[in-house]
This record gives C-alpha cells, sequence and structure tokens, in this order.
C-alpha cells in the first residue's frame, strides 16, 4: 500500500476527495465482481421491480454501484471523478454523501413509479410479455446520481464552459444540463434507445434540483458540518 501511495497514480488518487475516491473504488470493485460472476451479481445486486421474484430491499441501494458493461462504468465514473471532485470540494463531504444517495434513490423511486404504471397498463392489455419485460428486467448503474452531479454541478457553476467528446461542442453547463433532459424526456416518452431507464436519469436530475435549491434557499449550501 505504501509503495503505491508513493506512486504518480497513487499520489492523484489521494487527492481525490473521500466521498468521490470511495464511491469510484467501491463501483469498481462490484464491476470487478460482476465480470467474474456476472449472473450472480445480477440476480442479487441489481435492481429489479418490486413484484418481481428476484426483487430483494437491499437492491434499492446496491443497484447503484451496478454495471452492464465497459463503458457503462467507464462514462458514469469519468463523469463522477470530473464532477463529482469539484462539487464535493464546494459543498463539502458530508452534503456531496447526502446528495449522491438523495440523487440516486430520487432516481429508482421514478424509474419505478414509471414501471408500475407501465405495469397496470400491461395488466389491462393482458399483455403477458409486457408484464415479464417489468418483472424480470434489471436495472443497473449509476446514472441517476451521475446525472443529479451534473445538474448540481450546473446549479454551482451556470456559466462555466463544457466542452463535449462526441460532437466537440462547448457550451455552458446551464444549457448542456437542460439539453440533456430534455433528450432523456424525449427518448423517455418515445420510448427511443430502447434498454436505457431514461426516468431514472431524469429522477436524478430532479431531486438534485430540489435539494439544491433547498440548500440555496435555505442558505445551507455551504455549511460543512451539517449533514443536510
Amino acid at each position: 500500500m505504501n509503495s503505491f501511495r508513493n506512486t504518480r497514480l497513487g499520489y492523484l488518487w489521494n487527492q481525490i476527495p473521500e466521498v468521490t475516491r470511495n464511491l469510484l473504488a467501491i463501483n469498481i470493485l462490484m464491476f470487478i465482481a460482476t465480470c467474474i460472476n456476472e449472473n450472480f451479481m445480477i440476480e442479487k445486486f441489481a435492481m429489479f421491480y418490486p413484484k418481481s421474484p428476484f426483487f430483494h430491499p437491499w437492491q434499492i441501494l446496491t443497484h447503484m454501484f451496478m454495471h452492464g458493461g465497459f463503458w457503462h462504468i467507464f462514462f458514469n465514473m469519468y463523469t463522477l471523478a470530473m464532477f463529482g471532485i469539484v462539487l464535493e470540494r464546494a459543498i463539502g463531504s458530508r452534503k456531496f454523501l447526502v446528495f449522491y444517495f438523495v440523487t440516486g434513490l430520487g432516481a429508482v423511486a421514478l424509474h419505478t413509479g414509471v414501471q408500475y404504471f407501465q405495469m397496470q397498463a400491461a395488466l389491462s392489455a393482458d399483455n403477458l410479455q409486457a408484464v415479464q419485460q417489468v418483472l424480470y428486467t434489471p436495472t443497473v448503474g449509476a446514472s441517476g446520481a451521475i446525472y443529479g452531479i451534473l445538474i448540481g454541478f450546473a446549479m454551482m457553476y451556470p456559466e462555466s464552459e463544457l466542452t463535449l467528446l462526441f460532437p466537440p461542442i462547448t457550451l455552458k453547463a446551464k444549457w448542456f444540463v437542460l439539453i440533456f433532459a430534455g433528450i432523456e424526456l424525449l427518448t423517455g416518452v418515445t420510448g427511443t434507445l430502447d434498454g436505457v431507464a431514461h426516468f431514472a436519469h431524469l429522477g436524478g436530475m430532479l431531486f438534485g434540483w430540489l435539494l439544491m435549491l433547498w440548500w440555496k434557499k435555505t442558505g445551507r449550501i455551504y455549511e460543512r458540518d451539517n449533514w443536510i
């Protein structure tokens, strides 16, 4: 361990704020475990609809540390590192930890709510295939919390300029997040890009916006000694 800390990589790792660093580590470890035994990890730790025979209460939390592939975890962790570090340093580690889980839980709450209405519609139409799709489709990923971090960053630094990777366009953070929210809403409503939990992304953004708004209005945004 000491030899790692003395390397350049170890030095850079230790410069990451505590909560962001630990979130990165947990996500990476869970991904490695998934690569070793994917069926077990998905069945036990991915999020299933509450009426599914595969559902377990702890999945409400554990699914936030699961990912469906290399690029899925890569882009989520890249975004967490890029924006989580800035946000954690700005509001403090305690508030950032609360923010991360509030947005992640808000994401799964909205996603499950949408699944409920999908289930009711499928039952009314006697569509067994649609019922089974809701019951047996696992949800994984930190994306809800990541989208929450994006909107949190945009609310703290709305005039900051960000450059997209694809395409390489530079936008202010406030427009960047609004465009992302619009895309997620459009694709979620139209069913475009099936297999992506669009409403989970929107849930993370919604709860992130509400929490940041509350902290700002109550003047608590920079109170580092308080959890909320």
